[in-house]
């Protein structure tokens, strides 16, 4: 038998990435390498099967565009022209589909991955800022700022079915069970919690359907934004950003659910208990076990690090410059946050409760991805207009290992991997 044919990514560069002074011409230099190097053998990079494919999608708000990146060879695959200002990005669970909110001209851009180009724009409302999909890949939620509202959105049928009245919604998020739609308001706020309604099959209709409704509703949450909910859809943590307080919630059980039967109370909305935290806390990043929330203090250049739960701040340590943004890694064992004031991404090591290393970015790092294997943390340079390559796992610890082009202004960055199995 022939052994299978194997792909190995681009081979590592000479790291100019030697001293804490490095200039940043010199880490773009990295990106204008020869394409004669890609498809060279590296030990340090895991195989990967004939045929694998996977690309990271930027947002480029500055030129209206979505750049794609080759995670396999890595390198850059094309330019995708969508909607005016694209703000924010998602990838479908379970198909290979992208969906692009274009915020200016209120629309959804729908990428195909593997063909790598727009097939659809779906029409929202004025503003919209953020979508979330269901498990099932079937239904998508839109949060129209400029309209006050939520859309539903039909992903079979590429149309929106219901709009919901909001107040000025943020960053809308799902609850793993689906029961729950957590939707922050920084303009009012204020957090909102939406029931869902039963998604029914495809291609059953059903009048009786009501897609979306407002369970309860919380204020006193300055700036409420970014949103973490636990995988067991219990509890839900908003960032407050104006202040420096993290707004805890119980997100109402079933009614005949285990939880529910302990303890009644569980099947009621509940402000538990607003924790405390560092300056303009910008960014939670959950565990994937979902023990702790890392929150970016933007202003106190820190984190801090919330039990989830005892709701209790076991720490707050310093992690660099105007930290924006942070990723766990799948093993719960590091934490990656990007400083967008000292271009860098700081590592902390939560079984030491420490901060490891600092790795240089391109300029104003932001938005961070992990590839599928976790062998690559991808960040979106928001100055430079570019993508910092970080390799996670070397014989020398995290480093940079180049740096990809992006468009203008980039903002957001999703990873995904193609499949050539049929659309469900």
């Amino acid at each position: 038998m022939q052994p299978t044919p194997r792909t190995t990514r681009l081979a590592e560069v000479p790291s100019p990435h030697r001293t804490t002074s490095i200039r940043f011409h010199k880490l773009a230099a990295l990106a204008a390498l020869p394409l004669s190097l890609v498809g060279c053998r590296h030990p340090g990079f895991p195989e990967t099967p004939a045929g694998y494919r996977e690309y990271a999608y930027v947002s480029n708000g500055g030129t209206n565009t979505v750049s794609v990146l080759d995670l396999v060879y890595l390198r850059s695959d094309r330019t995708l022209q969508v909607g005016s200002q694209p703000s924010a990005l998602l990838a479908n669970p379970v198909r290979n589909e992208i969906y692009v909110v274009n915020t200016q001209s209120g629309s959804i851009s729908v990428i195909d991955a593997l063909a790598n180009n727009v097939v659809a724009t779906i029409p929202v409302h004025r503003m919209p800022v953020s979508i979330d999909v269901d498990p099932t890949g079937h239904r998508a939620f839109v949060s129209n700022s400029g309209s006050n509202s939520i859309s539903v959105l039909d992903l079979d049928q590429r149309r929106e079915i219901a709009e919901v009245p909001a107040e000025q919604p943020g960053k809308a998020h799902l609850s793993p069970d689906s029961r729950s739609l957590v939707v922050p308001s920084q303009a009012s706020g204020s957090v909102s919690i939406f029931a869902v309604g039963a998604i029914p099959q495809p291609g059953v209709l059903s009048s009786k359907e009501v897609p979306l409704s407002r369970r309860a509703h919380f204020t006193g949450c300055p700036g409420a934004d970014s949103t973490v909910i636990l995988p067991d859809s219990s509890k839900a943590f908003v960032a407050c950003s104006s202040a420096h307080q993290v707004m805890a919630l119980n997100l109402a059980a079933a009614n005949a659910s285990w939880s529910a039967r302990q303890d009644p109370s569980l099947t009621t909305d509940r402000l538990l208990t607003m924790v405390e935290v560092g300056s303009t806390p910008i960014h939670l990043a959950l565990k994937p076990d979902g023990g702790e929330v890392f929150v970016s203090n933007m202003n106190s250049d820190s984190i801090s690090e919330i039990a989830t739960q005892t709701n209790d701040v076991g720490g707050t340590y310093m992690i660099g410059t105007k930290p924006v943004s942070g990723i766990v890694s799948e093993d719960n064992s590091r934490l990656f946050v990007s400083n967008s004031g000292d271009d860098s991404i700081g590592l902390y090591s939560i079984d030491d409760g420490k901060l490891v290393s600092s790795l240089h970015t391109g300029s104003g790092p932001s938005s961070l991805a992990f590839s599928a294997d976790e062998h690559l943390l991808l960040a979106v340079d928001a100055h430079s207009g570019d993508v910092s390559v970080i390799r996670t796992l070397s014989k020398l610890g995290p480093n940079l290992f180049t740096i990809l082009p992006a468009g203008s202004g980039p903002n957001a960055i999703v990873t995904k991997v193609v499949s050539r199995q049929p659309r469900v």
